[in-house]
């Protein structure tokens, strides 16, 4: 359910990352359109192997229109963007923050749908929520669902006021464990451990507990279980993370704050 065209515009870190899960998805190269004022090297590379179009001085309106630029920089985008726009063509929005009604006023497009990737996209592991415009018919939504399903999970939301929760938990949510591998390394060396003997194996432990998250469809709260024996090490640290003031009740206090500020850059 790939569509027939798709001009993309943007194509910085995500927008490039969607690009290549695309195409080698079975994007036809021939019907794709890359605008982009500055294209990075890599996005000029990948163009430039599959026979995309890239930066056309006169682009044909595409099925699908994808904006990626930066959301600071959606105003100075608009004139290029309202004549790649038929009556036809399904606008896929990644920008933060950017609301259905506002990108519909300006676009003058009522077929929008509205996503959020997170890095992880850029390997083929990205977590994205989605929600579409009532203008959006199934046959958009199933497209949308098949290119956002490239650069991996998709979670259709039902209202879009629930976007910026999502933003604050996955759109947000790597910094979070890359930050944990941080601290788990920093601890490390408090202990004892070499600086770099420390950083790889944090690094290890939280892409290894990753792995097996995605491997085993329990929860997390029975791995958890698993691996912490009473008594034992793990045990005695948990006591640590899970105390009122611990782990949980810092998440979620992060997550409220990623959150309020999701809903702010709306405004």
């Amino acid at each position: 359910m790939l569509p027939p065209s798709l001009t993309l515009v943007g194509a910085g870190k995500m927008g490039g990352a969607m690009l290549a899960g695309w195409l080698r998805a079975g994007l036809d190269p021939a019907r794709t359109i890359v605008i982009d004022p500055l294209p990075s090297a890599e996005a000029g590379a990948l163009c430039g192997a599959h026979g995309v179009a890239l930066n056309p001085s006169a682009p044909a309106i595409s099925d699908v229109l994808v904006v990626a630029v930066k959301p600071q920089g959606l105003s100075e985008a608009v004139p290029a963007l309202v004549p790649l726009i038929g009556p036809n063509t399904l606008v896929i929005s990644i920008l933060a923050g950017k609301t259905i009604a506002d990108l519909s006023a300006r676009l003058s497009a009522p077929a929008i749908v509205r996503a959020m990737p997170n890095l992880p996209a850029s390997v083929g592991r990205g977590a994205t929520g989605a929600v579409a415009s009532a203008a959006v018919s199934s046959r958009q939504r199933e497209q949308a669902d098949a290119l956002l399903a490239c650069v991996g999970l998709v979670e259709w939301l039902d209202e879009e006021a629930l976007i910026d929760a999502l933003t604050a938990v996955s759109g947000s949510g790597p910094a979070y464990v890359f930050h944990l591998v941080e601290a788990l390394a920093d601890a490390g060396r408090a202990a004892g451990l070499p600086r770099e003997m420390a950083d790889r194996l944090s690094r290890a432990t939280v892409a290894g507990a990753g792995a097996l998250l995605d491997a085993d469809p329990r929860e997390a709260a029975q791995l958890r279980k698993d691996v912490t024996s009473p008594g034992g090490t793990t045990a005695e640290a948990l006591g640590v993370l899970m105390r009122e003031d611990g782990l949980a009740s810092l998440m979620r206090e992060a997550v409220a704050a990623a959150k309020r500020r999701a809903g702010e850059l709306s405004d």
